[in-house]
């Protein structure tokens, strides 16, 4: 068994259960200390794994990293998601309106700015607050660990996502003031002229294409690392926080998983747009906002 893949599968449903760690050390009989040792990889018997299996409600072979993940918090599932991108050598994105990697600094602001306020708002103030700050904080460290390990990235954004973006901004969810709206629908526009520079200049290791048409029906991700990979799907758009409706997020190894949704995700490429035929249409996407919101 790998103790720290399990350590991190336990980090990720304990955040998934609601749980805090104390009552799950209570409920196991062990020491809130132990299992975070658990969590950070120490040796963990198989009797231990079973008896957390029951308290968080999954199968077994979910914390041995067997099977499907599921989530249906955004926060843990974006906890999973670090953890992968953490041994992630290659990563295909297909159907986003944002390549969140490579997204500017006034789409991150933006972010910041509009699940803080949100939190604000939320009916238990000192939980919105812990949850925008651990969202935050999983955000800073996926983005830092772009900067230090610069794994490849393919990237199909879709037109329909991108126009969408430009017309409700970011985090178009979440009710917040005019002037944070305003903000949010600036950062949008700052974001997408960002993606049309950075398809005009291709950068080493970074290829964005195009998907011309309607939105698609679901976007995914495929993540390969040295030993194995990864699909992900998720309802939860990457810029509507913490506290955002139901939906599940899914994750798998499952080769006959991968293999599928790759060969879905080169067909789309061979079809995108690239290079500077991209970022023409990425800019006219632009020039069509109303000048209100463009200003």
């Amino acid at each position: 068994m790998r103790f720290a893949d399990i350590g991190q599968q336990l980090r990720a449903y304990r955040l998934e259960s609601g749980l805090r760690a104390e009552e799950i050390a209570a409920r196991l009989g062990v020491s809130r200390a132990a299992l975070y040792r658990y969590e950070k990889g120490e040796v963990i018997k198989l009797d231990t794994i079973r008896r957390l299996a029951e308290l968080l409600k999954i199968s077994p072979l979910s914390l041995l990293g067997i099977g499907i993940d599921y989530f249906s918090r955004p926060l843990a599932f974006q906890e999973r998601l670090r953890q992968i991108e953490e041994e992630a050598d290659q990563i295909l994105l297909f159907g986003s309106g944002v390549c969140f990697q490579v997204a500017s600094e006034a789409y991150e602001a933006a972010l910041t700015e509009a699940w803080t306020e949100s939190a604000e708002a939320a009916p238990d103030l000192l939980q919105g607050r812990a949850q925008a700050e651990q969202a935050l904080s999983v955000i800073a460290i996926r983005r830092k660990l772009y900067q230090q390990r610069r794994p490849s990235i393919i990237a199909i954004l879709s037109e329909g996502a991108l126009r969408r973006l430009l017309e409700e901004g970011v985090a178009p969810g979440l009710a917040l003031s005019e002037r944070s709206r305003t903000r949010c629908r600036a950062a949008a526009i700052a974001e997408v002229e960002n993606i049309a520079n950075l398809m005009e200049a291709v950068p080493i290791g970074l290829q964005i294409g195009l998907k011309e048409g309607p939105e698609p029906v679901g976007s995914f991700m495929v993540l390969r690392g040295r030993e194995r990979a990864h699909v992900v799907t998720s309802p939860f758009p990457p810029d509507s926080g913490p506290a955002v409706g139901a939906g599940v997020a899914t994750i798998t190894a499952a080769d006959e998983a991968v293999g599928l949704h790759q060969r879905v995700a080169e067909a789309a490429w061979r079809d995108a747009l690239k290079g500077v035929a991209a970022a023409n249409r990425v800019r006219a996407l632009i020039r069509a906002v109303p000048p209100a919101e463009a200003a």
